[in-house]
């Protein structure tokens, strides 16, 4: 039917643009809209729809094959994933194509409400582009080095052609050998592998690659799967040495032991490691584990989110199925793992999902269990050193052994053995000796760079040492001053003995000699005063040079503080400057980018024009067409009731309708030019309304071959007539006329307003 031919929105994925291009007619990229709090009431009835489309697998699976038809790198892209689309998918798509246009804003605003929508579900023909623009892995330079790689030889291409049958083996699109499916994925492993060589191939990375592939062509598929590699820690799991599955192991039975108790002593009663059930969901997030439609679901959020995802449907699952586990020994568990969960999500995955999103999940103990496993790891490195040290001395000294026996006698075998030991012994007591001083060692170097941290710069020391040598000058000053002191105090000294023996025999002396010693006296008492003077002096200047040190120094603080104020003071201003440039140029880039928008808009309006007068030409010349076919019937009946020979007639209406079709084909070459991606990647598709105001999509490529359908309804205002009308040359005209002799009439619709004529003869 018409009705369910015409959709209203179309999308197409094209193998030469990074972008998926969209057009949508309630969709105008050139009037961009934040989401408004209405689009957030969508997303029960997203969820809904999307369970719906996912749980079709029929309808899924012509997506799947309409894409190939289109493109050989487009491995799985649909069209459309109903024939016939409700309002609600209309309004997912006008929402997740905002979204797709103003994808920054969305991404640096509305982080979460995105992160909503994508746990609700990403609709199927936006996850391609969606994936790109989630994971940043548009424009990337790999792209472009996608077909020399090609060219290359890879030393992992037969371990890819051995694993490639075993990926997805039920699907449609990888079963059959050497089929295009199986042709692209070898591709893109085998560029990988040349791309980065220390990781080159491991098995389940072929299953990421194969989804991948399901939604966009291969040179797209191989740019994400670099991008998941290098950001979302795939890469170190898919090392030879799978180190960080270790870790996610270690991770994940902590939540286990701490959220699921029970559970936990259950597995370790039964020796029932995690690796056994849950290294699979780690190494191919659960594209071996679950349905594909529910593990789409799930690699939408870890493209998101990342792996924290498959810790909490791990987690969720162990939950819904912890009664019928603990029940079970380790065989039965593997089975239940194997054959029953995979069946409890057929109905969708929104349950696992919602439970999912109840587990409790703390980021920063997840940090710290991190550098407890690398500890641990760590230090079952070195015994594994010292283990491998020991054996290898080992067989050195056995080896020895053997030569000593062939040698010599027993008994010096025996003595040498001997001397080897306590040889080793005393190895060993230099090498334990040898580390502790190699650890003092590094000790006092680590203190003498936290030293060397804690000093001033270049500048600094070469003040400090002018204040040094100008402290060292007061203190050789006064040193000086302190043995001139010395001195006089010894002077003083011999002088108070010498007058201490006068004084003792004075009493005999002379009054002449007695008026002597009294002069004595009074010049020693002068000698003291003067003694004491000089020392108050001495004492003073020894101040005056103490505050005259003090003072410097606060000076030199105080020069300091000013060079570095006025450094601070041309740091704001370069900074101020700085800042009033970028405001500049944010500005410039404002008002460009508004230019831009503003061409963009014009750009749109004129295409649209341009398609809008190719149409209404089209449909004028369509309706001469149809014209010239009514009366060119007409004249093949009138010539045979008439018997006469109108060859010559239906020869110029084939003329004409040769130029007719020419001109079509002119007009739909112009309108093929214009309907090329004109800004964004965003494809501009047209469409022409019929008299219900339905749309056709310009991907129908409107009438094909001239032939309309013979069974559209009548509402659609369309022509419908025998295809192939008018094509033939003379001598199948002739042919034709002789079987519609035998024919008893002959039936022509032209149907122009809804009401159906009819000619008979």
């Amino acid at each position: 039917m018409a009705s369910q031919v015409a959709a209203p929105t179309s999308l197409q994925t094209t193998a030469t643009s990074s972008s998926t291009s969209l057009s949508s007619p309630a969709l105008s990229p050139s009037s961009p809209a934040p989401i408004s709090p209405d689009d957030v009431e969508l997303l029960a009835k997203l969820e809904e729809q999307n369970r719906l489309l996912e749980t079709d697998s029929k309808s899924l699976q012509r997506s799947m094959n309409g894409s190939r038809r289109n493109s050989a790198s487009s491995l799985v892209s649909s069209s459309s994933a109903s024939s016939n689309l409700s309002h609600l998918e209309e309004d997912s798509w006008i929402l997740w194509g905002r979204i797709v246009n103003e994808w920054e804003d969305v991404r640096k605003k509305k982080e979460k409400q995105l992160k909503e929508l994508v746990r609700s579900g990403i609709p199927h023909h936006f996850r391609a582009i969606v994936w790109q623009l989630l994971c940043n892995a548009q424009n990337m330079p790999v792209k472009d080095q996608y077909s020399e790689l090609l060219k290359m030889t890879s030393p992992c291409e037969k371990l890819i052609r051995r694993d490639i049958a075993r990926t997805y083996p039920e699907h449609q699109f990888f079963k059959e050998k050497d089929s295009l499916g199986q042709e692209v994925l070898f591709n893109v492993m085998k560029a990988y592998s040349l791309v980065d060589r220390e990781v080159g191939y491991c098995q389940g990375s072929a299953f990421i690659v194969g989804l991948l592939l399901m939604q966009m062509p291969e040179e797209e598929a191989f740019c994400v799967f670099v991008k998941l590699m290098q950001d979302y820690r795939l890469r170190e799991l898919f090392k030879p040495s799978m180190a960080e599955l270790g870790l996610c192991m270690y991770q994940f039975e902590y939540m286990i032991q701490e959220q699921l108790p029970e559970l936990h002593m259950h597995f370790q009663a039964q020796s029932f490691h995690t690796s056994m059930y849950a290294s699979s969901w780690f190494l191919t997030i659960f594209l071996t584990s679950f349905p594909l439609p529910v593990a789409t679901r799930i690699f939408d959020i870890f493209m998101c989110e990342g792996l924290e995802v498959v810790f909490r449907v791990g987690l969720a699952i162990l939950q819904m199925n912890q009664t019928e586990l603990i029940q079970l020994d380790m065989e039965g568990m593997l089975q239940h793992f194997q054959r029953v969960i995979p069946h409890q999500l057929d109905s969708g995955p929104d349950k696992v999902i919602l439970a999912a999103y109840q587990v409790k999940y703390n980021a920063k103990k997840m940090k710290k269990l991190e550098k407890e496993y690398t500890t641990i790891k760590s230090k079952e490195m070195e015994e594994q050193v010292e283990i491998k040290r020991l054996r290898t001395e080992n067989r050195l000294l056995k080896q020895r052994i053997d030569t000593l026996e062939k040698k010599g006698a027993p008994r010096y075998s025996e003595e040498a053995v001997l001397q080897l030991e306590r040889e080793l012994v005393q190895a060993r007591l230099m090498e334990a000796e040898s580390q502790c001083a190699l650890k003092e060692m590094q000790d006092k170097i680590l203190d003498i760079e936290k030293r060397n941290t804690s000093l001033p710069d270049d500048t600094n020391v070469a003040r400090l040492q002018e204040e040094l040598i100008g402290v060292k000058l007061r203190e050789a000053e006064a040193l000086t001053g302190l043995k001139e002191l010395r001195q006089q105090v010894r002077g003083l000294e011999e002088h108070w003995q010498r007058h201490l023996a006068r004084t003792a025999g004075r009493w005999k002396d002379s009054p002449r000699k007695n008026t002597v010693s009294e002069l004595q006296d009074e010049l020693m008492s002068v000698r003291l005063r003067e003694a004491e003077a000089q020392a108050e002096l001495r004492e003073t200047r020894q101040r005056m040079l103490e505050m005259e040190t003090q003072n410097q120094i606060h000076s030199n603080q105080l020069r300091r503080a000013e060079q570095e104020s006025r450094c601070l003071q041309e740091c704001v201003q370069t900074l101020t400057v700085q800042n009033k440039d970028l405001l500049g140029q944010l500005q410039d880039i404002k008002r460009r980018q508004a230019e831009i928008e503003c061409k963009s808009k014009e750009e749109v309006m004129a295409v649209r024009l341009r398609e809008a007068d190719n149409i209404a030409a089209m449909a004028e010349l369509q309706q001469q067409i149809s014209e010239l076919e009514i009366q060119k019937e007409e004249g093949k009946v009138q010539g045979q009731l008439n018997h006469t020979d109108s060859s010559q007639y239906i020869h110029d209406l084939k003329d004409q309708i040769a130029e007719l079709k020419h001109e079509i084909c002119c007009l739909k070459g112009q309108r093929g030019l214009a309907n090329q991606p004109t800004f964004d990647g965003i494809h501009i598709v047209n469409h022409y309304a019929g008299h219900d105001g339905s749309y056709q999509s310009s991907d129908e490529d409107g009438v094909k071959g001239l032939s309309l359908l013979d069974a559209q309804q009548s509402s659609r205002g369309r022509i419908r007539l025998r295809p192939n009308l008018g094509d033939t040359s003379s001598e199948e005209d002739e042919d034709e006329e002789e079987e519609d002799e035998d024919e008893e009439s002959l039936r022509l619709s032209v149907p122009p307003s809804g009401r159906h004529k009819s000619t008979t003869v």
